[in-house]
């Protein structure tokens, strides 16, 4: 079906030019309304002739450009009927209790959107990311400028999230995903929306990011002074890699160094990769054939790459799928790959930025001997002193260190990572399957984001996400900085 420009009246208020596209079920089309009315979907009556329109199904309505819809309904917050018996405080278990009061809000399933769900609670769960986001001033009701519009409606949903512990329907974001990417509202044969990869819908959620948000401010709250501001991602996601190309074939040929960006580095699973690390520095090196201008033909090069720029948000990804021809997938590979909820690729740095991270690890060293000590101290118990006791007993206030450096704002100035949210597949290739999040709540706590479902889970819960079988597999790993907490003197 085609996809028309029609008008909405609404009381007083006209809207022109608003897209109505057949090819999309009728609660999308709702969608834009509540972008540009405020009228929630719930409490939209739409009409046509008398006719009123469905969520699920045009049905025989006649639609070209310039027809004009009515609608009737009023913004603000509708009760809903809850989809389960409520489970009273005092019925509950001291477990359940702390778990219901402190569970976040999940997403609901619009039909095979778990990778998006999946991608967007990972996101959330980076603070800065949050706060700039907050300070963005633009409004999801452009269909000329979807990735306007994914931003600004990524910023509500943000902002909804964190005021509610009901769970919430995206619907304004998928329908301005659809308008930038049309390979996401694909549909299957029998007409609901495709599974579509979830790293792919990061990899553009993140390029839309960086293209719309800012760095307005510093990790300190300074403005950055700028006539145009660089982009927040470029900072806190992005890094840089120095590659040196060098011919093998041809000594008389100079090697060459170049710099290139990054949102991700990727893990290749082969055969002898065990672990994430290995996988990591495998890739840092490889060998490649390309014109030598000396020799006059292909030739072979070695190239090696080392880390140059760290961001404080370091994202890596798992490259489990391979395309198979045999059926035309992408087939995964289940392979077990160990992770770790600490990273540190100092050893994948330049030498001149490994002298830079320097300072910082020496001072994570002193305060884990000096932690060891004290443990060792208290073990044993002939050697406590009473007094030692006493002072233990009180509550040391701290601080934490900056860790970017003062120069690069968003940057990581140790080298050293923690685990902050894990996006998985659970299937057999990217273009079926089930994808989730799993996201740090505190220094041992997680949360299990399954679309709406949502529950607590352990550090062992995230460390058996490795492979292996048809169990939920990590696909992609988002790691924080680690920060360093001094006293307070």
């Amino acid at each position: 079906m085609p996809s028309y420009k029609v008008k909405v009246k609404w009381g007083k208020e006209k809207f022109e030019d608003v897209e109505c596209n057949m090819d999309e079920p009728p609660v999308l089309f709702k969608a834009q309304m509540f972008a540009l009315s405020g009228v929630e979907p719930d409490r939209q009556k739409v009409m046509l002739k008398g006719a009123v329109l469905k969520d699920d199904d045009w049905g025989n309505l006649k639609i070209k450009d310039g027809t004009l819809f009515l609608m009737m309904g009023s913004a603000g917050e509708l009760p809903t009927e809850p989809r389960e018996k409520p489970k009273f405080v005092e019925d509950m278990s001291e477990t359940q209790l702390a778990s219901a009061l402190s569970l976040p809000a999940g997403l609901n399933n619009l039909g095979n959107t778990c990778y998006m769900n999946a991608t967007v609670q990972c996101l959330h769960s980076v603070p800065e990311l949050r706060d700039a986001l907050k300070r963005y001033q633009g409004r999801p009701a452009d269909a000329s400028n979807p990735a306007a519009s994914i931003t600004a409606s990524l910023k509500d949903l943000f902002d909804t999230l964190e005021k509610t512990s009901q769970d919430l329907p995206p619907i304004v974001l998928l329908h301005f995903m659809h308008l930038a990417f049309p390979r996401f509202a694909e549909k299957s044969e029998h007409g609901g929306f495709q599974q579509q990869d979830a790293n792919e819908c990061w990899t553009e959620m993140v390029r839309v990011l960086q293209q719309q948000v800012p760095l307005t401010a510093a990790a300190d709250g300074t403005l950055v002074a700028a006539a145009s501001p660089p982009a927040f991602m470029d900072h806190y996601f992005g890094g840089k890699l120095e590659s040196v190309l060098k011919c093998v074939e041809c000594d008389e040929e100079q090697p060459t160094t170049s710099n290139e960006d990054f949102f991700q580095l990727s893990c290749f699973i082969s055969q002898d990769v065990k672990y994430l690390h290995t996988g990591l520095k495998s890739r840092m090196e490889e060998n490649i054939t390309k014109m030598s201008s000396v020799l006059g033909r292909d030739a072979e090069y070695h190239k090696t790459s080392q880390i140059c720029r760290l961001p404080g948000y370091l994202t890596i990804q798992f490259v489990r799928f391979f395309y198979k021809e045999k059926g035309a997938i992408n087939a995964k590979i289940l392979k077990d790959v160990k992770f770790t909820m600490m990273l540190d690729v100092f050893d994948l740095c330049t030498p001149e930025l490994q002298q830079k991270l320097i300072p910082l690890r020496t001072r994570f060293k002193e305060q884990e001997d000096k932690q060891l000590e004290l443990t060792a101290i208290k073990k044993d118990k002939s050697e406590v002193k009473e007094e030692t006791m006493e002072v233990d007993k009180v509550e040391k206030k701290t601080r934490s260190e900056p860790y970017s450096f003062e120069d690069d704002v968003g940057s990581n100035n140790s080298g050293y990572y923690e685990l902050r949210a894990v996006l998985t597949h659970k299937g057999r290739s990217s273009s079926s399957g089930h994808y989730v999040a799993w996201v740090r709540k505190s220094k041992s706590e997680w949360t299990m984001f399954d679309d709406d479902n949502v529950s607590a889970v352990s550090e062992e819960d995230i460390l058996k996400l490795s492979g292996g079988g048809d169990w939920h597999t990590a696909y992609v790993l988002l790691y924080g900085p680690r920060i360093l907490e001094v006293e307070e003197e």
